[in-house]
Order: C-alpha cells, then structure tokens, then sequence
C-alpha cells in the first residue's frame, strides 16, 4: 500500500518523467509485442538513444495487462499511463500489426538493427472432450477480453447478445490456475447465477495463487476439488451440463505431483449455461507464423535462446518473458525485457565497432 502510494502521488504530481536520452542514435530495434517484457526493453533502449517501434496485433498496447488481466486486479489506466509515457520518450507503436501478415521476420530483420520477440503465450490449452463445439463453451481468453474491451468502453457484439456475458447464468470454469481466478471472479462480477470451479487436483496441489482462491471463496465462488470433466452435455446446440468424474491422487509423477486417477463409475453431472475452459496457455507455432522455419523452438515449443544473452539462433534476433520462459508472471516478463535490452546494446555497440569506416570525402 505503501508503494502504491508513493508511486501514485509520483505520477499525480508529474515527477514521473519520460526517458530523454543524452544523445540520439541511428540503429533502430523492432520489438514484437507490447506485453510487459517488450515495454520494458523498449524503455531500456530509449535511454540508449536507440530508435525503437513496437509492433502488436492488438488495437492497444499492453497485452494480456489490457486484455487478459481482469480490471479489478488491474486498472488499465495504470497500462495506459505508462504506454504515453513510451510515446513521450519517442517510442513508436505500430498496432493492430501481425508479424507474418503485415511483414515477415526477415522483413523486420532487414528493417532493424535488432529484433526482440516478446510476443507472450496465447494458445490456449484445450481440452477435446464429446460437447466441445457446443454453444455456450468458451475459451478463457475469449471471456476475458471480451470483459476487458466492454470495461473499456467497446462494442462487443458477443457479450452483447449474452454469449459471452455471464449475468443470470450457471457458470463452471475448468482448471486450478490464475486465468481460471481470473474467469470465476469475473463471472461473479457479471452477476452470474453460480460459479463453480472444476479441478482435478485438491488445493494443495493447485498451481494457482492460494490468496486468488481465498478471494473467490469469498465472493460465492464453489470449488469442486478432485473433478475432472469427462463431456459436456445438452441440447439444440446448447451447452447444459457437465458430466463430471471422481478423482482420486495416485503415486508422485517426476515432478513430485500426484497423478490424478478416474474413479470407476463415479459420473455425476453439473449444471452450466457456460462452461469457460481456462487450462493454461501454450506458445503459438512462431516459425509458421513469423514465416520464419529457421527459427528454433524447445520442444515445448518456446522460443530456444542462448543465456545470458538471450539471443535465437538467428543472428541479431533476440527473445524475452513467456515466449521464453512460459507462461510466467508480469515482474518477470519486465526483469526478461531489461535483460534482453541490455544484451541488444552490447550487440549493436560490438557490431558497430566492428563495421568498418568510411573514408571521408
């Protein structure tokens, strides 16, 4: 609370500032996505003097802060604010920009001195279980952003007709993380009629913040622990229940998690108007993508860097936050993006040392 205070009288009383470099440099650096770890090593090179354009597919800068992280955990003015001060230090946004529509990664590369891809992770995690198609269930982002943009002041038309809007409604989200928090709570905001939250493993075993949980219990939310889904049900087209079955924890995986098991005969069912599969989230197939098959990729499919330079395989191309590390926190995709600007300035500066000069005339 403390900090939050300082911070925000700072800004309140204008001694936040934009960076103004001591001198202006001619290399330029394209940075993909302007998630956490991209804003931040956009801000890093700017206080080089580093010309630097960010580019996203979205309409507004910020990425899953804006569209991902629900308003009550995050204010999208606090997003907003910092994006102008970007602006103000002379950083360029290209939006509503995808990397393998508007330019390939070559294209970029030839555009830039340097390249950061700090796209994040927004594949969802599916679960292929008989009802998948049927109406009414959704993917986590799907809900989220459409709550987002209408918090935000846009049109929605899939909220709009009721799709994407849980007012009145029997909710269950599926998964044990902090998107599936994220789900519940907002469900909960939009006047859901109940809001339950399937998950296979007990509490203990949940990856998600135990203080998110606390809150959601809090607010009516029920947890339905050692369940897992096995179809959804309904009719005309329509989602109305979830066949559920008992789990129970067997042995320790490698990991040291237990291994969920099926109990036998143990389906029952759950009433949902809307079921929202939030099950984590996955890197999307970036070297099809970017148009770009010599990138190389973890078998994971992330981004494969070399460390501490977190440069790729390709020359000049540098990676930063989810991409690289999965699905991770915002303090650490802004830690990643200042490491990897930090890298980018060594390369430019060594690359620039080593060009040789041009004769006068």
């Amino acid at each position: 609370s403390i900090e939050k205070y300082i911070t925000d009288t700072a800004w309140q009383k204008g001694w936040v500032k934009p960076v103004k470099p001591p001198r202006e440099r001619t290399q330029s650096v394209g940075v993909i996505g302007a998630g956490p770890a991209g804003m931040a090593a956009a801000e890093q090179l700017r206080k080089q003097g580093f010309q630097v354009t960010i580019y996203d597919r979205h309409d507004r800068a910020g990425g899953l802060m804006v569209y991902g992280i629900p308003g009550f955990k995050l204010e999208k003015e606090v997003v907003a604010r910092r994006t102008e001060l970007l602006r103000q230090a002379g950083v360029t946004f290209e939006l509503n920009f995808e990397v393998g529509r508007d330019a390939s990664l070559a294209e970029l590369r030839e555009r830039h001195d340097a390249v950061l891809i700090a796209t994040g992770v927004y594949k969802a995690r599916d679960v292929r279980l008989p009802g998948a198609g049927l109406g009414g269930v959704h993917a986590a982002l799907d809900y989220l952003i459409a709550s987002n943009r209408i918090g935000m002041g846009d049109s929605v038309p899939a909220f709009e007709d009721g799709s994407l809007n849980a007012e009145g409604k029997d909710v269950v989200v599926i998964g044990g993380g902090d998107t599936a928090m994220d789900c519940v709570r907002t469900a909960v905001r939009q006047g859901a009629r109940s809001v339950k939250c399937l998950y296979r493993r007990n509490r203990e075993n949940m990856p998600g913040s135990q203080r998110e949980v606390a809150n959601a219990e809090e607010e009516g939310v029920e947890f339905v622990w050692l369940a897992a889904p096995e179809a959804f049900d309904g009719e005309e087209q329509k989602v109305g229940t979830v066949r559920t079955a008992r789990v129970h924890l067997g042995v320790a995986d490698a990991t040291g998690r237990q291994t969920p098991k099926i109990i036998d005969g143990s389906s029952y069912s759950i009433a949902a108007d809307m079921v929202i599969k939030a099950l984590g989230f996955d890197p999307e197939d970036l070297p099809t993508l970017f148009g770009c098959p010599e990138l190389e990729v973890t078998r994971w499919g992330t981004v494969k860097v070399r460390y501490p330079s977190l440069m790729t395989n390709l020359d000049g191309v540098f990676a930063a936050g989810d991409i690289v590390r999965g699905a991770s926190l915002v303090v650490w995709g802004i830690r990643d993006g200042r490491d990897a600007a930090a890298s980018i300035a060594s390369y430019i500066d060594a690359k620039t040392a080593s060009a040789p000069a041009v004769a006068a005339e």
